[in-house]
């Protein structure tokens, strides 16, 4: 058979028009027609498949058609296998819409990770751990049926003081020296940014529809996180408070903290203090640094207080903690005090909740001590001003000991 350019052109247009087994026969009747090299002709002029065409001079000499199952190959959606599942997720999610517990707010959203819907598929449907796809698998499933979440990023620090590079030295020689020593316990101290208590838009998105008010210019009243931090055991505690964050609330807050916890750490002699040099906890602080003085007799422990320089209190260990709180209740209506505080318990750190506290006590600003009376604070205080070499900094604003001759 001679192939000419009409004929060749009938033959592929026949054959794009045949499925399946109909198509290998015309394929494998045609290839025959063209005799001895018919199969390597008909692939480099006419573009046929070998695989298909020997297939089909199989049928043809045979008689038996083999039967095609494309929907048999590959994997099964995960719906296919389990028909309820986006129906189930649905629910999970749409129902996240519940009652505060307190009675006082109309609503509370609490928003769901893939682990977590994976999670209370099994509990609250009664699925298999093992029949259900992975949570990366429910995750795509959670963007296609449009719940979609967003990350929240932070910014490098605008400024550098000058002795930042020092400080962060000496940073590190001090953590590297508490990191062998068992008797003494890091804290990471800091507060978070007052928070509007309302129906507000607090930037984040929601699985469920949210509605807030248009503006945000009176709020029921704020609160203040305020956290302690255990770097080494990723234990957080939280304290809320509506009062101002003053130097006597740090103080209390760290006394409330050691009076519940000191039974857990008995070999502890020493407390190192992380925290940026704020107004009202700095080194400078007279009022601060009567009481943290006070907290140190009173409990007998030795206390040392390292600041990290301004503009990068973000290296706090405790300021990660914050952008996951952040995260967790952003796309939610915090109209009540107890809702923030539900949500602040409901957080989790490493895989741990933190501990959650209000404090109603009220704080008055402005408290200081007279300069005589500061005077002798610094006589039982020493700062890191022992430098000899001429191009170190003055870092004693920055590193403190408090020794109450506790070994």
């Amino acid at each position: 058979m001679q192939l000419t350019d009409s004929l060749k052109k009938l033959l592929k247009e026949t054959a794009h028009q045949l499925k399946g087994a109909a198509k290998r026969k015309f394929i494998a009747q045609t290839v025959v027609a063209l005799g001895h090299g018919g199969q390597s002709k008909a692939e480099r002029e006419l573009g046929w498949n070998r695989v298909t065409i020997g297939k089909g001079i199989k049928e043809l000499n045979s008689g038996i058609i083999c039967v095609d199952n494309y929907r048999g190959r590959g994997r099964y959606k995960s719906e296919a296998k389990l028909p309820n599942l986006l129906e189930d997720i649905k629910k999970l999610v749409d129902s996240q819409s519940q009652i505060d517990p307190t009675f006082k707010s109309q609503r509370l959203y609490t928003r769901l990770s893939a682990a977590e819907v994976r999670h209370q598929l099994i509990e609250k449907f009664g699925y298999a751990d093992e029949e259900l796809p992975t949570s990366e698998t429910i995750r795509v499933k959670l963007n296609d049926l449009g719940y979609r979440l967003k990350r929240v990023a932070k910014i490098q620090p605008q400024k550098k003081f000058p002795e930042t590079d020092a400080i962060f030295e000496q940073l590190a020689i001090v953590h590297q020296e508490i990191s062998e020593d068992p008797s003494v316990l890091r804290l990471s101290l800091d507060a978070k940014a007052r928070v509007n208590i309302g129906s507000f838009d607090r930037g984040g998105r929601n699985r469920v529809p949210t509605e807030t008010d248009d503006h945000d210019f009176k709020p029921k009243t704020t609160v203040a996180p305020y956290g302690i931090f255990l770097p080494e055991l990723d234990e957080l505690f939280l304290y809320f408070t509506e009062s101002k964050v003053t130097s006597d609330f740090i103080v209390d807050i760290l006394a409330d903290f050691w009076k519940s916890e000191k039974e857990r750490f008995s070999e502890i002699k020493t407390l190192l203090i992380n925290q940026d040099n704020g107004g009202e906890n700095n080194s400078r602080r007279t009022q601060f640094m009567k009481r943290i003085l006070e907290f140190a007799q009173s409990y007998k422990l030795n206390i040392r207080l390292a600041y990290y320089p301004p503009y990068h209190s973000k290296y706090n260990p405790i300021e990660r903690t914050w952008a996951v709180l952040e995260n967790h209740w952003n796309g939610s209506i915090l109209d009540e005090v107890e809702t923030a505080l539900h949500f602040a318990k409901t957080m989790t750190w490493n895989g741990k909740h933190p501990v959650v506290k209000l404090v109603t006590q009220t704080y008055s600003n402005g408290v200081r001590l007279t300069k005589k009376a500061m005077q002798e604070i610094e006589n039982q205080i020493e700062r890191l001003t022992n430098f000899t070499e001429d191009n170190l900094p003055n870092l004693g604003k920055w590193f403190i000991d408090i020794s109450c001759g506790i070994t």
